[in-house]
């Protein structure tokens, strides 16, 4: 396996960012496994990115008809 290396920030905290690295490995069938909970996380990202970006649309809008 290769080194892992972190960073982080002062304090230990830990973000809430993942960073998705991709190396080619030359195979005969792919591994389906590993490429359907990739495109999972990414969907599941997507899709979390997007509510909060509709929660501040929606927020903003809330309190402009008060």
């Amino acid at each position: 396996m290769s080194n892992v290396h972190r960073r982080g920030s002062k304090g230990g905290r830990r973000s809430n960012r993942h960073h998705i690295s991709v190396r080619a490995v030359r195979r005969e069938q792919p591994d389906l496994r590993k490429l359907s909970r990739a495109l999972i996380a990414l969907a599941m990202e997507q899709a979390a990115t997007e509510a909060a970006a509709q929660q501040e649309g929606t927020g903003t809008e809330d309190n402009a008809d008060d």
